[in-house]
């Protein structure tokens, strides 16, 4: 491609591509934060309904008067959601237990004078704040789909804008977007208003991540975009055991908010530094600032004369098939329009789609594990790893799509084998959801990176918006499903590992991407063939200078 050429000529790899990719990849960092944030602010405390308010008056300690006031539940916890409509004094009696209820006609009531919570973990929570529990718990995972509401709604936002207006004005909408949303949820005095700007924050999510990921991938050679690819995804792995340390030590929840919110005024400033796209700059008809970006990248680079090479005439020549083919306006319909981008995207939307559906489901509900949840949090974010390791080296030795439908299949069959373990076996359910969380952190680089190369320059930020919708309805879905195991125990792992199983083998009709060049225009896409061949030549790519020789020898 023309475009490649030029990048080269200006430094593809030089002191601008390392600065650049470092400032965008940091504030990924705090993404983890806020998409996994929930999992802190909203943890359910162990709770149980507030005594009578003539309790105080007595002479009981707080044990004796919770043994009266409160009944006792098949574990021998005091039950949640319920209490002795009048203290049972008989319980103190030696000897005395539960098992008298029925001999007293024991009547009980619901938290009519609402609950206390024992805040080991944390010393506020928007559960303890606004008693989100009971009859209202359902509220917490209306939370969480508001938020990826919210993520759905900024796919399809700023995909599409980005596209239009460009990445990085899109970029700075959505650093300040996240400030100032966050911020205001930290200071929320209602539920409602809290979900309201968690809303924001998810729309603004989006955003980054789909502004962050373009910018990186234009600016970069065909021949790193798998490391780079997977560099950035480890910023996100190790955002992810950033948060339980924050947490671990801010334990109110709104000082918790306001911390992971406030670096990104500090972002917003950084990012008017970045240089437009200026791939995206030709394919729109801005031939002269796309010539003022490359020639800036070759001063910062230290190529200041093969810059000035570079002319408005040259660009339109190196670029007149993608520039003709380029004319006209674009929407989300062109990724249905013709047969192999249809194709393309029905299978890219499955993949997505159970992914992040299989993820959150898994990632969002750490207490089920009965294991420390600052612990298995870092568990959690330090499998991604050696799962962003292995896939690496797989898409880079084998190429985009076996790995993808591999980490898939993998991740399916983990979460299926999990159903058949035992409850009370908490150590081995616990091992075998994060190897499946492992395949699934696997599955999302592999998608991100795959889905940008496959879609062409003039809708990529289209279809990556439409993906990532299709993956935050998965993310939507999730919390619905779990309701389902209060009727059915094993039907939320039966269908949280087929759904990436069935995507698995969906993931077989895209075609390969392994070493070729970013597509500008649908025709490149309708062009390509299935996908080139692993050759000899490919893997001596990945030898050293001195080894090639000899082989080439």
């Amino acid at each position: 491609m023309a475009f490649a050429d030029l990048l080269e000529q200006v430094g593809s790899t030089g002191r601008f591509q390392i600065l650049h990719v470092m400032l965008l990849c940091t504030p990924v960092l705090m993404m983890a934060s806020h998409n996994l944030l929930q999992n802190f602010v909203a943890m359910v405390p162990p709770h149980h309904c507030s005594t009578h308010s003539n309790m105080s008056q007595t002479q009981l300690s707080p044990e004796e008067i919770l043994q009266i006031t409160v009944p006792l539940n098949e574990a021998g916890k005091p039950q949640s959601c319920q209490r002795y409509v009048a203290p049972q004094w008989h319980l103190l009696a030696k000897n005395g237990s539960s098992s008298t209820e029925r001999d007293y006609g024991v009547v009980l009531e619901g938290c009519v004078d609402g609950w206390s919570y024992n805040m080991t973990d944390m010393t506020s929570t928007i559960i303890s704040d606004w008693h989100l529990v009971c009859d209202l718990r359902s509220l917490k995972q209306m939370g969480q789909t508001i938020y990826m509401g919210g993520v759905l709604v900024g796919a399809l936002v700023f995909g599409g804008l980005s596209d239009r207006y460009g990445r990085r004005i899109l970029l700075l909408i959505s650093n300040l977007l996240m400030a100032v949303s966050g911020t205001c949820a930290a200071f929320s005095p209602s539920f409602s208003l809290f979900c309201l700007f968690r809303f924001g924050c998810g729309m603004a999510l989006s955003g980054l991540g789909l502004n962050t990921f373009s910018l990186i991938v234009e600016w970069i050679p065909t021949r790193v975009r798998t490391f780079t690819g997977t560099a950035t995804g480890y910023c996100y792995t190790v955002g992810q055991m950033l948060l339980p340390a924050a947490a671990y030590f801010i334990t109110d929840w709104r000082w918790l908010t306001l911390t992971v919110s406030l670096p990104f005024y500090v972002f917003f400033l950084i990012a008017w530094w970045f240089h437009e796209s200026s791939r995206w700059l030709a394919i729109n008809n801005k031939t002269e600032q796309a010539v003022k970006m490359l020639k800036s990248v070759a001063r910062f680079n230290g190529r200041h004369k093969e810059g000035e090479k570079i002319n408005v005439k040259m660009l339109q020549e190196s670029m007149k098939k993608e520039l003709s083919c380029s004319q006209g306006t674009h929407s989300a319909l062109d990724l249905f329009r013709t047969p192999k981008m249809r194709i393309m995207t029905f299978c890219l939307s499955a993949t997505w789609l159970s992914t992040s559906f299989a993820y959150y489901g898994l990632a969002m509900d750490l207490q089920k594990f009965g294991v420390n949840i600052y612990l298995i949090q870092v568990i959690f974010g330090a499998v991604d790893i050696p799962a962003k390791v292995v896939i690496t080296v797989c898409m880079s030795f084998i190429g985009r799509r076996p790995s993808q439908c591999g980490a898939l299949v993998l991740a399916g069959v983990t979460i299926l084998i999990n159903i058949l373990v035992p409850y009370d076996k908490q150590t081995v359910r616990t091992c075998l959801a994060v190897v499946g969380k492992g395949c699934l952190a696997a599955s999302f680089s592999c998608c991100y990176l795959y889905s940008g190369e496959l879609y062409p320059t003039i809708i990529r930020q289209s279809g990556m918006g439409w993906v990532s919708m299709m993956a935050r309805v998965g993310a939507m879905v999730a919390p619905m499903v779990q309701l389902t195991g209060d009727y059915i125990p094993w039907l939320p792992g039966l269908i949280y590992g087929g759904a990436p199983i069935l995507s698995g083998f969906a993931a077989v009709f895209l075609p390969e991407t392994l070493g070729t060049h970013l597509p500008d225009t649908i025709q490149d896409v309708e062009d390509r063939k299935k996908g080139p061949a692993v050759t000899c030549d490919h893997w001596l790519n990945f030898l050293p200078c001195p080894f090639k020789v000899e082989m080439h020898r």
